[in-house]
């Protein structure tokens, strides 16, 4: 190829692709930035791919995925918020506002400067509890400063009057609310206020597809909870019992949403942020007795 077909190549407009990713505007970019013109030679082709920076971003970009630009596709990374003190108690938090704890903010740092290696993120959506917020806060600032959109459809499952017990006491301080909490109906309430799985799952799911609507082409993070993680596990797979096991503290879950509200999962349950820090084994929960 010539020289002229190669820059032609390079700056002709096509839709970015797993088949065709950005690499060649970012090539464009550099040769536009050094040459005013389009008599550019073999040679100067040569060097500027030889151009340390570009090499490693070439190098760097070699190793993701761009299928989630496909403008059809929304790829929403649903992140559980960090460890609180009530989730090392075992004690059922629900709507109730708990706080991160010092373990819960380093598990924060170690999913967001995970994600600072990835592509881009166009967006940061969360959970109006503090637990949630403050790890978004955390990941938003790590990803290019951008700014946190709080749902409280992203809340985890109101469980009433369960909520601020320890399980193992519940069951016996409120035997009641207990055995509403272990039912197999999905449209059983909690006593005093609490929500069945019916409504958690219409709220939620709800919420995930209209930021799936909104951000066809795009990477987002959505923080949320373990209950309401394990709703959205369902909406992708509704034909599979179980709720894809407990929801670890600050675990990655990749959805691609896409056009005819498809769900698909593409990662699920990935921690490998947290396996070389101190704060894995304190990650465990999400299961319905944690709230």
């Amino acid at each position: 190829m010539s020289a002229v077909g190669f820059f032609n190549l390079l700056t002709t407009p096509a839709p970015i692709s797993a088949s065709n990713p950005p690499l060649r505007f970012l090539i464009s970019q550099r040769l536009k930035s050094t040459s005013s013109n389009c008599n550019i030679s073999d040679a100067f082709i040569f060097t500027t791919l030889q151009t340390p920076s570009l090499r490693t971003a070439i190098s760097s970009m070699a190793d993701f995925d761009y299928s989630f630009v496909n403008p059809a596709v929304a790829e929403i990374i649903v992140v559980r918020h960090g460890e609180t003190a009530w989730n090392a108690d075992g004690r059922i938090q629900g709507h109730l506002d708990v706080e991160l704890n010092e373990a819960g903010r380093q598990q924060a740092v170690a999913v967001a400067n995970r994600l600072a290696k990835e592509p881009p993120l166009s967006a940061v959506y969360s959970s109006d509890l503090k637990r949630a917020l403050e790890t978004a806060q955390i990941i938003a600032t790590t990803c290019g400063n951008l700014e946190v959109i709080t749902d409280p459809d992203l809340r985890e499952r109101n469980l009433g009057d369960l909520q601020g017990l320890v399980y193992r006491e519940a069951v016996l301080t409120n035997p009641e609310a207990s055995e509403a909490l272990r039912s197999h109906r999905s449209d059983q309430t909690i006593p005093g206020g609490g929500e069945s799985l019916d409504q958690l799952y219409q709220r939620c799911t709800s919420s995930l597809q209209k930021i799936g609507n909104k951000h066809r082409g795009q990477r987002v993070v959505v923080v949320s909870h373990g209950g309401t993680i394990r709703a959205l596990w369902k909406r992708a797979h509704p034909h599979r019992h179980g709720g894809g096991g407990k929801i670890l503290n600050t675990s990655v879950n990749v959805f691609h949403l896409s056009d005819g509200d498809k769900w698909k999962i593409k990662t699920w349950g990935d921690v490998s942020h947290l396996d070389q820090t101190d704060y894995l084994q304190s990650g465990f929960g999400g299961d319905k007795n944690s709230g």
